[in-house]
């Protein structure tokens, strides 16, 4: 009953309740005073064990003259007296002290919340996750301004060292966590003992791309090819045998986690190509020189180990079960498959895409 809160209730008006008073017994009678009128009349109407009347003559004798009307209070209680006595309530009002000002308790959370909610959307939307070592190593060491979080486990961090002292001085959050809580922060169990939380780049135009034209330039475009794994895959060739630029109708695919796990580190060195229509980007590259040049397992074409590729080009590939669609296989200059056994009917896409990247480079040698 001493603490203040006690006595409030959730509007934080005070509450009142109502107790039973421990020096009454079950009848209502008053144990120290034996009755009610017992006990008032001794205190109240008897006379002072020190001699005379304690109401009025010990106030006489301090003030010399009573603040009290003659006959006021003291005339009413002597009417209750007489009057017919009730049954007194076992119980007693209980309510908080005026002085005491009521508190709510938020758990130790005060005033409201300076976050955005539209903000926080759009930054959400601007960040991505990315893992696995060699994808968070190649990502601190090509655009470490873009690390936002970051969370390791205890056993990567000395191969992170530079990392984790890069970010501490530039007031980047980390966490060091067991492999549970960083399945969580990850989203996978794949994670590699390390996650990122990064900003996107976004895909850029294909006006843009083509403003720094090299002499000797490879650029792939993919339709409708959209496994995370596999963009992985062919982002990964793309690094290895010197391909910058790929063109798909969503940038944003190769920047989800799998796809970048998957690139080992490859994703890094990758420009994404913005496609609102592929045929018209496809338009564009021709009209700056490259030659398109479209694959398929299904159509008649050029075997690839005799074919003579060319130094500028966009080579073109859909996905494994129907190919190209008939719009964009038109669109090629020159068509290619690669040559075999013929005993299963197509590759992955991201081996196939190896394979004529590798045939590439090799007539090219692009350093």
């Amino acid at each position: 009953m001493n603490d203040s809160n006690d006595f409030s209730g959730k509007n934080g008006k005070v509450k009142v309740m109502y107790v039973r008073s421990e020096e009454q017994d079950n009848k209502g009678n008053d144990k120290r005073r034996g009755g009610r009128d017992g006990g008032r009349d001794d205190r109240r109407g008897g006379s002072d064990k020190r001699g005379g009347d304690r109401r009025d003559g010990g106030r006489q004798e301090r003030g010399g003259r009573s603040n009290r009307p003659e006959g006021g209070r003291q005339e009413r209680r002597s009417d209750n007296r007489d009057s017919t006595p009730r049954e007194r309530s076992p119980w007693r009002t209980v309510s908080k002290p005026d002085s005491e000002e009521f508190e709510n308790d938020h758990g130790g959370i005060v005033g409201k919340s300076q976050i955005d909610p539209e903000q926080l959307r759009k930054q959400r939307q601007e960040e991505t996750r990315i893992y696995g070592e060699n994808a968070c190593q190649a990502m601190f060491k090509n655009r470490p301004d873009a690390i936002v979080r970051a969370w390791f486990l205890q056993s990567v961090t000395p191969r992170f060292r530079d990392a984790l002292k890069w970010m501490a001085a530039n007031r980047k959050a980390y966490h060091v966590v067991d492999d549970e809580e960083l399945s969580k922060a990850s989203g996978t169990e794949h994670h590699g003992g390390v996650c990122f939380i990064i900003k996107k780049r976004g895909g850029m135009s294909a006006d843009a791309y083509l403003e720094q034209v090299a002499e000797k330039d490879c650029v792939l475009a993919l339709e409708d090819v959209g496994n995370p794994h596999n963009l992985g895959g062919i982002m990964r060739s793309c690094a290895h045998f010197g391909v910058q630029g790929v063109i798909l109708q969503d940038a944003g695919m190769l920047e989800s986690g799998a796809a970048i796990r998957t690139a080992e580190g490859g994703a890094e060195h990758i420009k994404a190509i913005d496609a609102d229509g592929l045929t018209s980007t496809l338009d564009k590259f021709r009209k700056a020189g490259y030659t398109i040049v479209t694959t398929s397992s299904h159509k008649g074409s050029q075997d690839l180990a005799k074919a003579k590729l060319p130094a500028k080009m966009v080579l073109v590939l859909g996905q494994e079960s129907d190919g190209l669609s008939d719009s964009t296989w038109d669109q090629g200059d020159m068509s290619l498959f690669i040559g075999g056994t013929g005993k299963v009917e197509s590759l992955n896409v991201s081996v196939a895409t190896g394979v004529m990247l590798a045939q590439w480079w090799q007539q090219n040698k692009i350093n």
